[in-house]
């Protein structure tokens, strides 16, 4: 079943080819990508580009860029029937994170994936990448229904449920993890696609809603041995901070010392929503499970529970762009909006 698939270049490694002058690393016109992949040739399927100029370094993403992103997607919304996104690879979990809380009533595939090496060099891992992106954004039911209508990142023959990622390793072609969750279609001779774990619409046919009222205020603070007080009072004393993530150890546990309790409480009771999600890369926060974290939820902080700090950011960045009212905040936190948690 043929499909039409927009092809997004934002920037990022895939897009670089070597200067024969300089030898650095130069992005090329990814309008010319039939040349590096003359493979895309073979597709029945047709592929559009749109390309960001210039091209964006993936650490230098910022939530203006997700807005611009996700407007695109909906300007272009009923003209394809899915989306790659070529992306630079260090913020690309924050960047399908985002978008995945900002695409309302999606229902068809938005895939990231990208490369540790330049598609120009001879053991780039951009081809294929690129290739099984498309061919799953393409993926059709015999409805002509999207096989997998949600925001994704592929990569290494893998493909994952975007809000559920973390960039694992540096060095690895094996980018990517989602500890918490199992991936949503493997690669292999043919694509086998998990469908119990995919996320599909309860109604076809919904209007895609962009949502792109963002509020940043927010920090985050990781526990660690040793903590010392002016430390947590300077991150829960930044103006204007709304929210904080509280990265804790293990099952959602903290020191118990007076005064970090004493800080935690206060903030609370001025306003500041708290989030507690695990440091651990596999596993959840359970605040019921021993007695430090007993007494964290008893002072009102929040379960984050098997969240990424990631997804954890922009779910926050989302709710409270959405609204001022901090009570439906914190019970919007504790709801699975787009698969971002497992809740027990």
């Amino acid at each position: 079943m043929k499909s039409n698939i927009l092809l997004i270049y934002t920037g990022g490694t895939i897009g670089m080819k070597h200067d024969p002058e300089t030898q650095t690393l130069v992005p090329f016109n990814f309008e010319q990508i039939l040349e590096e992949v003359p493979e895309l040739r073979k597709f029945v399927h047709t592929i559009d580009t749109h390309s960001f100029y210039p091209p964006i370094d993936s650490s230098d993403i910022e939530p203006e860029f997700w807005v611009e992103l996700a407007n695109l997607i909906g300007e272009k919304y009923n003209q394809y029937d899915g989306f790659v996104i070529l992306h630079g690879t260090d913020t690309m979990s924050y960047s399908a994170s985002a978008l995945s809380f900002m695409l309302e009533n999606l229902e068809k595939p938005v895939i990231f994936t990208g490369s540790q090496l330049p598609i120009g060099m001879l053991r780039t891992d951009g081809k294929e990448n690129l290739i099984s992106s498309i061919e799953i954004a393409a993926a059709k039911d015999q409805k002509g229904r999207a096989l997998v209508p949600e925001v994704c990142v592929y990569f290494e023959s893998q493909l994952y449920r975007g809000n559920r990622t973390t960039k694992f390793n540096a060095e690895n072609f094996r980018a990517f993890r989602s500890s918490n969750y199992p991936c949503l279609a493997e690669a292999g001779i043919h694509i086998k696609y998990n469908t119990p774990f995919i996320n599909y619409p309860l109604d076809w046919g919904r209007e895609l809603k962009v949502n792109t009222a963002l509020d940043t205020n927010i920090s985050i603070l990781r526990i660690f041995p040793g903590i010392s007080e002016q430390v947590v009072k300077s991150a829960l004393s930044v103006p204007g901070m709304r929210a904080l993530i509280l990265e804790t150890y293990g099952s959602g546990n903290a020191p118990t010392k007076g005064w970090l309790l004493d800080l935690l409480k206060g903030a609370i009771e001025r306003g500041v929503i708290i989030l507690n999600i695990t440091q651990c890369m596999a596993g959840s926060v359970d605040m019921d499970a021993y007695a430090t974290g007993i007494l964290l939820k008893k002072m009102g902080v929040i379960s984050g529970y098997d969240s990424t700090t990631e997804a954890a950011v922009v779910k926050l960045f989302f709710l409270l762009g959405n609204t001022n009212d901090n009570h439906k905040v914190k019970e919007e936190l504790l709801e699975n909006l787009r698969g971002e948690i497992t809740i027990s």
